[in-house]
């Protein structure tokens, strides 16, 4: 059964997002879609160990608006999911895999970043001030500028996006993925976060969906009910696997799946 605030967010899109969509740009058709799942899951609540939950698509808006306006046009391209934003990147800056350095320099987006409406003390929010570097983002963005040169090329071929839009923390500071959230929790999320993948997937119109790491692609999978959805290594440092070479290892799983990548710049 879908949750309230899940079967809020599907009557809207289908008053909003289902509207012929063939005069508008397909960033505005993304920023809809965005904008009703960050207030889906902002109605939602939740208890311990989780104490603190930022959803950037509300206080770091302006960047990840900034970021659908400037890449977010095109059907057919690869569909990237993550997970959800980690502390240091996307929390940061409202951007998937949003390493500060990389999301001002490489991407070219620099936004004003407000706060969340509860800030924890070990995790605060500095938008592009923030010292600390994401590797996860970084390990991103630095394959794509070395196989693409250009974050307008890589764009051409993939987007993008994080299947869950919120961060979780517990008392410590600890980072709480989605998947370990209490069941009851965890089933609204994905109820919301589902509707959302599902109008992601009708406007890109993607040639692959590949979900980075193995959460991504199951989630996927059960949401979209497809079972052609592909998977690489996620860059997390905490992955073994990933410190032993993220890039090459991640370009030989395209290779399996047919996708063609340039020579490196």
């Amino acid at each position: 059964m879908i949750h309230a605030a899940a079967k809020h967010f599907e009557m809207v899109c289908f008053f909003h997002c289902d509207t012929p969509w063939y005069h508008e740009r397909m960033s505005k058709r993304l920023i809809t879609i965005t904008r009703e799942l960050s207030k889906g899951v902002g109605a939602l609540s939740f208890s311990e160990p989780v104490t603190h939950v930022y959803n950037p698509l509300e206080y770091a808006w302006k960047s990840h608006r900034a970021y659908l306006n400037k890449y977010g046009e095109g059907e057919g391209r690869v569909l990237l999911i993550g997970m959800n934003p980690g502390p240091w990147g996307m929390a940061q800056t409202g951007v998937p895999f949003g390493e500060v350095n990389w999301v001002r320099d490489f991407l070219g987006i620099e936004e004003e970043v407000s706060q969340p409406e509860h800030v924890h003390p070990k995790r605060p929010v500095l938008g592009f001030y923030c010292p600390r570097s994401e590797v996860s983002g970084r390990r991103v963005w630095e394959w794509a500028k070395n196989r693409y040169g250009s974050a307008e090329n890589f764009f051409n071929e993939f987007f993008v996006i994080n299947y869950c839009p919120l961060c979780f923390m517990e008392e410590g500071g600890k980072n709480r993925t989605p998947d370990k959230l209490s069941s009851e929790e965890r089933d609204i999320v994905f109820d919301v976060c589902d509707v959302a993948l599902r109008k992601f997937v009708k406007a890109l119109k993607p040639s692959k969906i590949v979900g980075i790491g193995g959460f991504a692609k199951n989630r996927a999978m059960k949401t979209l009910d497809r079972n052609d959805i592909e998977t690489i290594l996620h860059p997390s440092p905490a992955s073994p696997m990933a410190n032993r070479g993220w890039a090459p290892q991640i370009e030989k799983q395209f290779e399996s799946m047919g996708v063609m990548l340039p020579q490196m710049t």
